[in-house]
């Protein structure tokens, strides 16, 4: 069987499928066209969805298997900078370790064992994300509580908007991972977080996203970035098309410490962030470029289509103009045909001309309007209704007329009318034995 005929796209979704080209890049009109008609020709929805397809963000058409966030952290040149808790100095400490060793080996083994038991009977609920935005806003809420609102300006959306919006605006992304019952929390949130040079440093260089892991939203970043202590902050960045992380601090790092491993960070990137920027500007100059190429392709065709439009209407204009004038010619035709039927037909029901000596006859003499003369006898008996069907069936005479004596000037009353239903015969309307009437056209009036 064969494949149904495409439908001809109008001007509107021609338009739409050479933007929806410009702005992905595919070659295949076909596939371009697919994947408009998957989104109802919605432009905006087609070339967000290609734009995921190619990050490897799941299609709302085709979603694959759930997984983490699209974030790569497997890149072995993540710059990793780690902080230690101090180890005990001398004899005394070092003797409180070894015997609290033990001990501690033990509780944090019982502790590990109860938990992923714990896991199997009761899921943790932090598994399942509702709100993350909402999620946002309360770590956020509950950190201005408890240590004011001198702090970097966190990011208040979700960690895949924050994500978006850092690979829309090439910049970094610092992600801060809050472990509420960690030893080091409230100290590098006190001492570090809000210090005055890292929030001035952080609000001026990059995104700054935060959370806490008690919440959905946090602990699902925590499992995409697979931190191993705390505090912990990841720098994320475009690279090589992707999302990535490249640097990882932990622990508790002190202010100027921070600064510098960010900078350090920064720096080591900063090719890669350059050669993104000028690929972008170059993709955006290509699409300028094919833009303008289609502008003007377009204005070309809705030219072409003006010119073929004005063609048509003009030669339909013309055909209509022949088609009046052949049903002009064939009205007047008929109506002639028409007009020498009624006049034949007005010659063969007049009365026989009377004879010369009879003394009710009258002669007259007409002046037909081409300067011709008719004349017939008429008896005073006859309506002059006579005179005008006799007139009529002459060959000479125009189509409407009308009969009028010379002296005194008077319009002969031949034909029937509301007031006067019988004309009047020769003898009421006053004619002589002799007369000369004259026939006036009416045809243009």
């Amino acid at each position: 069987m064969a494949a149904p005929e495409e439908q001809e796209l109008s001007q509107a979704q021609t338009e739409k499928l050479l933007q929806f080209q410009d702005l992905t890049g595919l070659e295949s009109m076909d596939q371009c066209r697919r994947t408009l008609e998957q989104h109802n020709w919605n432009i905006e929805a087609a070339v967000q969805d290609r734009l995921n397809e190619q990050e490897g963000v799941p299609s709302v058409f085709n979603p694959p298997p759930a997984r983490p966030l699209q974030v790569n952290t497997t890149d072995h040149r993540v710059y990793s900078y780690i902080v230690s808790r101090p180890q005990p100095r001398g004899l005394l400490g070092w003797s409180y370790y070894l015997i609290m060793l033990p001990f501690r080996f033990t509780y944090y083994t019982l502790l590990d064992i109860f938990r992923f038991t714990l896991r199997f009977i009761r899921p943790d609920p932090r598994g399942r994300v509702t709100d993350p935005v909402g999620d946002v806003m309360s770590f956020i809420h509950s950190f201005e509580e408890k240590y004011g609102r001198s702090h970097p300006v966190f990011y208040q959306g979700t960690y895949s908007q924050a994500l978006n919006d850092a690979k829309r605006e090439l910049r970094y992304l610092l992600v801060y991972l809050h472990g509420d019952d960690h030893q080091d929390t409230d100290e590098f949130c006190r001492t570090t977080l809000c210090s005055e040079e890292v929030l001035t440093f952080i609000n001026t260089r990059m995104l700054f996203w935060a959370c806490s892991t008690s919440k959905p939203e946090g602990y699902r970043v925590s499992q995409a970035l697979r931190e191993n202590t705390y505090p912990f902050l990841a720098m994320i960045m475009l690279k090589d098309r992707k999302m990535t992380v490249v640097g990882r601090l932990e622990g508790l790092i002190q202010p100027e410490d921070l600064i510098n491993q960010l900078t350090f960070i920064m720096e080591a990137n900063q090719t890669y962030l350059m050669s993104e920027r000028l690929e972008r500007e170059e993709r955006n100059q290509t699409q300028v470029l094919r833009q303008q190429q289609d502008e003007a392709y377009l204005a070309s065709l809705r030219a072409d289509q003006k010119k073929a439009i004005k063609k048509r209407e003009e030669q339909e204009q013309k055909r209509q103009e022949e088609e009046n004038a052949r049903q002009s010619i064939l009205a007047e035709e008929r109506r002639r045909r028409t007009l020498e039927e009624e006049k034949e037909r007005k010659s063969e029901c007049l009365p026989p001309e009377p004879s010369l000596d009879d003394p009710d006859s009258v002669k007259i003499v007409f002046k037909l309007p081409n300067d011709s003369r008719v004349e017939r006898r008429f008896l005073f008996s006859q309506s002059l209704t006579i005179i005008h069907d006799f007139l009529f069936s002459l060959k000479e005479t125009p189509e409407k007329f009308q009969i009028v004596t010379n002296f005194p000037r008077r319009v002969l009353p031949c034909l029937p009318t509301e007031e006067q239903p019988n004309p009047p015969t020769l003898m009421e309307a006053g004619l002589s034995r002799s007369e000369v009437l004259f026939v006036q056209d009416l045809t243009d009036d």
